[in-house]
């Protein structure tokens, strides 16, 4: 009889619904360390920030995500998405373009387009901004590793600070993201709506203090976190892997304790992410 009552309670507590942090650490990895590459401007390097290696959005997420990840900061201030500028991120003596490239990144995050604001540019966005977004998507598809690429919105400026202008990146820059991200059917992490409420964490106008930082992290740990756990992240590693019969791929832990999310501390409504998992190369145009 005893016997049976703990064998009853045990599928009892089998079929009760997993919990959010359950869901988390049951989150899929696979045998090599994921690979996540940050690409980006000042913001994403840690302008401004005490100690950009640990407190810069790249370290943060390193942090949330855990040991199975491997998340390189590539971020160079000042740089731009364009070409055509005199600050390209693509070209530079730095080479962050070429080594984030060279780090055969599983998951690519590309956050861009606040100096592309600037007065200085207003004539190369019409022509210029989609053609060379597509041309780092296609540099990032071409690489032996397959990428999952995320384009993310960036935050707000708190109005116009060094001719960056928050009227040009949420009218402008973020309507040619999600051009983008709908054409190559690639997924968005918006991070413009969520922050907007915060804009007070960015004490130069422009860039985030360490609260702020998280609250990037955050948003985007969550998604790839969620794309993970629905399965919408298909490695190129993981496929070579299947079409060779290997099955060693599991499922454990990939997160630590989490901190709060934006959402928990201020609600904000969202719009509709485009949540197509894949990309697609351009489309060529007739």
């Amino acid at each position: 009889m005893k016997h049976t009552l703990l064998t009853l309670i045990f599928a009892l507590l089998l079929a009760l619904p997993m919990s959010a942090q359950q869901m988390q650490r049951r989150a899929p990895h696979y045998p090599d360390t994921i690979r996540v590459a940050c690409v980006g401007n000042s913001i994403t390097e840690g302008h401004g920030l005490k100690d950009k290696k640990t407190e810069a959005y790249p370290a943060r997420l390193q942090q949330i995500l855990g040991d199975h990840y491997l998340v390189q900061n590539f971020g160079l201030s000042g740089h731009t998405l364009m070409n055509g500028t005199d600050r390209p991120y693509t070209r530079n003596k730095w080479n962050r373009f070429q080594k984030a490239l060279a780090s055969s990144p599983d998951i690519v995050t590309i956050k861009l387009g606040t100096n592309d604001s600037k007065t200085p540019y207003d004539s190369l966005l019409h022509a210029d901004f989609i053609r060379d977004l597509n041309a780092m998507i296609d540099s990032f598809q071409a690489l032996p590793s397959k990428p999952y690429i995320y384009l993310c919105l960036p935050i707000p400026a708190d109005g116009e600070v060094w001719t960056i202008r928050d009227s040009v990146i949420s009218g402008e820059i973020i309507p040619r993201i999600r051009a983008v991200a709908q054409e190559r059917e690639l997924p968005i992490i918006d991070l413009y709506t969520p922050f907007k409420p915060f804009i007070d964490l960015l004490p130069d106008k422009i860039h985030p203090n360490a609260a702020g930082a998280m609250i990037i992290a955050e948003e985007i740990a969550r998604r790839i976190e969620t794309d993970m756990l629905k399965g919408k992240i298909h490695f190129g590693r993981q496929n070579q892997m299947m079409r060779s019969g290997r099955r060693d791929f599991d499922s454990h832990a990939t997160a630590g304790p989490r901190h709060p999310a934006p959402g928990d501390m201020k609600p904000a409504d969202k719009p509709a992410d485009n949540e197509r998992p894949a990309g697609k190369p351009k489309k060529n145009k007739k």
